[in-house]
């Protein structure tokens, strides 16, 4: 690496950039013709660079980020700051700096202690993602280390989100740093900015977990979750719901559930009022409330504001958790607010690192696990694989006594594994209520034993039948907007549409959600022809396909085996008809392409929510189809944007994917 070629660079941009800006003002202006084009040469300058390194993606990625960061500010944002012409041209700069290095096989911010930004691809969109690190002074590589994953607050997405994101953490590589003196590395994820660690923000935090534990010894077993409002509502939904993934939560002031939170008090929020049976149903999906049992497997140590205007929020966690037989513990911080009292975060703190010195009991004698869907089915040794309807509570209480383990009946449960090898003592025998289930000593030695409901009884599935059923299973249950928390690709068709009105409406759901993920979601949307998919992307992506049989290749070979008639004249849907020529279905289901049977196939659907609600609060994000909906092919006004769906009908597949979900009774 040339540091002088660095300086140079950094001093030119900064001449031009800084001798159009008015020294010392802090008001908003757009950039000037000159501006853009001296930022849109040193971006061109810096992907060149970058295109040049003998390099995969997953290796430029930590220089990456800087031009991801300057890409996505100059496309979404008109006006800057003077602060933020600085952040503009210090990222240019750095990732000029970050690829010298790497071009003579030097990446020296792996090796600092102290704060840095680094960052990965992601496998759902192929995007670079940036996250921030902090790392004590005391780290030994040879020594497994504490992680804390600290999720951020709230803050609306912009073009420069990601660049200010960054500048939190980004201290240069040059020179020795100095960490802070903390048992733990620090891992703040971005989560794709604003969606409350939903979807593919969910996904974030998952993926940037791993991404440090490849660069860094990390202690699996010592993984803590935290942070501020927000932030405190995602470590809720993703603690409760992966609760065998975190030794300790640490959730400071953070809403649990969407209707009652809508309700706050103030100006800008939207109150949800009663909404479509299907809609209630999705909640289950999303509210940390219903998972308040789990709280028994994972320990949570909360903190809120004597005067939050949340504060209603860790009650109606407490209540849900006294319902379960336990006591919430919420330290609360007299006369705050909705800030972070100093006092109230050491003993949380204090308390935490008590469970982190522990490490997390990989094999408890004793579980009890509460769920709603099977995308959220894991805790430690057992593993739920079929219910007998989701989004109705599931509940597995087990206890190993002696080599016997006693299961209580499990409830809403028609399939479950146990992983043998996981139990603190192999059992001989498994013990449903007062059903006797022996294991012999295959089934001792085996990884793990699935159990079936039969009938009104229960059996052990033998070892040459399948692990899964047909039907809805872990990873391919649904609704329409999980496909989108994996890598997934958009197909467009190029065939001759059966109907005109159709092929203009599902045209217009492509483009609206080509606009909206890359602005929320902050990548770029993966779209391919028909004609140019590949086995590999069957193989390996849930296909969003786009279109009617007639247009695109891909619907008519999948349409034999998906939950629905459709023709020319036809479409019926959720056990009605309609006109093919005025209507368009919108679905999720299992991929039945050679080769795609782990993956979704969807249709003629990006999200189910949209910009308008994108652009208000995170807890809008609930599913508003759920697993099908049928939608009136038209526009308000003829090529208008945005795209205002009109939902004739919509709901959900029951757990064979074999027609609609029937009123719970």
């Amino acid at each position: 690496m040339n540091p002088k070629r660095f300086c140079l660079t950094s001093i030119v941009a900064s001449a031009v950039l800084l001798s159009t800006a008015v020294c010392g003002a802090q008001t908003t202006q757009p950039l000037a013709l000159e501006q853009r084009r001296v930022f849109a040469e040193e971006l061109n300058r810096l992907e060149q660079s970058l295109a040049q390194l003998k390099a995969t993606p997953a290796e430029r990625v930590d220089a990456m980020i800087f031009h991801k960061g300057v890409t996505w500010a100059l496309r979404y944002d008109r006006e800057f700051k003077p602060a933020d012409l600085t952040l503009l041209q210090q990222a240019l700069a750095r990732g000029r700096q970050r690829a010298e290095a790497l071009a003579v096989g030097e990446h020296p911010w792996n090796t600092r202690r102290g704060k840095s930004v680094v960052g990965y691809v992601s496998r759902v969109d192929g995007s670079v993602q940036p996250y921030g690190l902090v790392v004590p002074s005391g780290y030994d590589p040879a020594v497994p280390i504490r992680l804390d994953v600290i999720l951020h607050g709230s803050t609306r997405p912009v073009g420069m989100s990601e660049l200010r994101f960054m500048s939190r953490f980004d201290e240069g590589d040059a020179g020795e740093a100095t960490g802070p003196d903390q048992p733990y590395i620090e891992l703040h994820p971005l989560g794709r900015v604003e969606n409350c660690y939903r979807w593919a923000g969910e996904t974030d935090v998952f993926e940037a977990i791993e991404d440090v534990c490849r660069r860094y010894s990390v202690d699996r077993d010592r993984i803590v979750l935290r942070g501020m409002s927000m932030g405190a509502s995602g470590t809720w939904h993703l603690g409760l719901k992966h609760p065998d993934r975190f030794v300790a939560l640490g959730p400071y002031c953070g809403y649990v559930d969407t209707h009652r939170f809508s309700e706050t008090p103030l100006p800008n929020f939207v109150r949800v009022g009663p909404l479509p049976d299907y809609q209630e149903l999705g909640l289950h999906m999303l509210d940390s409330v219903d998972y308040a049992a789990n709280a028994r497997m994972v320990p949570a140590i909360a903190c809120i504001g004597e005067k939050d205007v949340f504060f209603q929020a860790h009650e109606i966690m407490g209540e849900a958790m006294r319902r379960e037989g336990m006591t919430m513990v919420n330290l609360i911080s007299p006369g705050t607010g909705h800030v972070v009292d100093p006092v109230t975060h050491a003993e949380q703190m204090r308390r935490i690192a008590g469970y982190a010195a522990e490490g997390i009991d990989l094999r408890p004698r004793e579980l009890r696990f509460v769920t709603w869907t099977l995308k959220y089915g894991r805790c430690h040794w057992l593993q739920i694989l079929g219910l007998r309807r989701h989004y109705a509570r599931a509940e597995f209480a087990a206890k190993l006594n002696g080599d016997v383990l006693e299961i209580a009946e499990p409830k809403n449960i028609t399939r479950f594994a146990i992983a043998i090898a996981q139990l603190p003592t192999t059992p001989t025998m498994l013990k449903i209520e007062s059903l006797e289930l022996p294991l012999g000593e295959t089934q001792q030695a085996a990884a793990e034993v699935v159990v079936q409901r039969l009938g009104e009884s229960w059996r052990i599935v033998p070892a040459e039948e399948p692990r899964l059923q047909p039907g809805k299973r872990p990873g391919l249950q649904g609704p329409i907007d999980d496909a989108f928390t994996q890598a997934f690709l958009c197909v467009r068709g190029t065939g001759k549409p059966w109907n005109a009105a159709a092929e203009v409406y599902s045209s217009a759901a492509l483009k609206r959600f080509a606009d909206e993920w890359p602005h929320y979601f902050r990548g770029e949307l993966p779209v391919k022809d028909d004609t140019s998919v590949t086995d590999e992307d069957i193989r390996t992506k849930n296909l969003i396909l786009f279109g009617d049989p007639g247009s695109n290749a891909l619907i008519a070979k999948s349409l034999p085996s998906l939950p629905l008639e459709w023709n020319r004249d036809k479409l019926r849907l959720g056990g009605r008809s309609y006109s093919s020529a005025e209507h368009l279905p919108a679905l999720i289901a299992p991929n039945p392409l050679p080769g795609g049977g782990e993956h979704y196939v969807v249709l003629n659907s990006g999200h189910t929510f949209h910009e308008a609600e994108l652009v208000k609060l995170n807890y809008l994000l609930f599913p508003r189809w759920g697993d099908w909906a049928v939608l009136k092919a038209e526009l308000s006004d003829e090529g208008s944007q945005p795209l205002v769906d009109r939902v004739e009908s919509a709901g959900y597949f029951n757990e064979s994917w074999q027609g609609p979900l029937q009123p719970s009774k």
